[in-house]
């Protein structure tokens, strides 16, 4: 047992070893030193970080880089942890600020979870495997957003697991904020940019949703009420037309009373009449506000996936 444990420990050191190796003899761009700033990284989390060689490309190469990967935000890749390497997809819209760093925080944790050994992976799989299936009892948006994992195995998705919950949830047990804490100075911080870009999607989803179903609703009762509307029009028309012709022909000379009737009815009737042509417009000219903004959140959305859509980005270029 202590020539196990001593291999190990021996692995582990080797590990660090050719961590800090590679890590001093890597020099990041501009773009990479500044995003390492911004990610507050511990020692250990910068190191790993470095030994992982990151790139920061906003050209399709990123694409040809994370071919293999299939999943990710809004169905794009973003990043990717391929032999070896980071490569994050550099979004540069201010709407998403902070996607950059959760990602590249994402794939650190890919790198660091790479590093444990086969016992450590197997350990940490069972244990996030349980705290996940309890966490989704009330946390829908977790399986939602994992569920672009399902299809991986059950090893491949506890690694995905370790990196979803790393950048994506807030609260957790105090055994996997310690594990965290080893590799991120901040973790809170990168929760707070996730929700913060993931929010701009679900809100704009959200009210899609909203305006599509007050639509629908509205579009049933105008189609109703302009159907009755024209039958009440039609039918004033008729009871008018047929009130002028008697009236032509002298039938209310001795019944001035009954004259008054039936023109006050009609003058009443007419007045509900203009009141529910109004109503109509109304909500006719509301529907088509809604109209418009909902083709506005298209646009929106539109334009954002295209901002993920490393394969719209310009050709490929010297990557950072």
């Amino acid at each position: 047992m202590l020539v196990i444990v001593v291999g190990a420990l021996a692995i582990a050191n080797q590990q660090l070893i050719s961590d800090e190796i590679e890590a001093r003899n890597f020099t990041p761009s501009e773009q990479v030193s500044s995003l390492i700033g911004r990610l507050d990284l511990t020692p250990a989390g910068e190191r790993v970080f470095l030994a992982s060689k990151p790139t920061l490309d906003a050209s399709q190469h990123f694409s040809t880089q994370c071919s293999d990967v299939s999943h990710g935000e809004q169905g794009h890749v973003l990043g990717c942890y391929s032999k070896g390497t980071i490569h994050l997809f550099g979004v540069t819209d201010k709407r998403l600020d902070g996607i950059v760093e959760v990602t590249a925080a994402h794939e650190l944790l890919h790198a660091v979870y790479a590093r444990m050994s086969g016992d450590e992976q197997a350990q940490m799989s069972k244990k996030l495997r349980a705290f996940y299936d309890e966490r989704i009892k009330t946390d829908p948006g977790l399986k939602e957003r994992m569920s672009v994992y399902d299809a991986l195995s059950p090893s491949a998705f506890a690694n995905e697991l370790h990196s979803v919950l790393g950048t994506e949830v807030h609260t957790l047990p105090k055994w996997l904020e310690e594990h965290y804490a080893k590799w991120l100075g901040k973790r809170s911080a990168i929760v707070d940019d996730f929700d913060r870009y993931h929010g701009v999607f679900t809100q704009l989803q959200d009210r899609a949703k909203t305006l599509e179903k007050q639509m629908t609703t509205l579009r049933t009762s105008v189609e109703q009420r302009r159907e009755a509307y024209n039958a009440a029009v039609a039918q004033f028309n008729t009871d008018a037309q047929s009130f002028t012709k008697r009236n032509n022909a002298y039938e209310f000379a001795d019944d001035p009373d009954e004259f008054n009737r039936i023109r006050d009815g009609l003058t009443a009737r007419q007045q509900q009449l203009t009141k529910d042509r109004e109503q109509l417009e109304s909500d006719i000219a509301s529907y088509e506000t809604m109209r418009t903004e909902l083709q506005q959140l298209t646009k929106t959305s539109d334009e954002l996936d295209q901002k993920l859509n490393s394969d719209l980005a310009p050709p490929a270029t010297r990557p950072n």
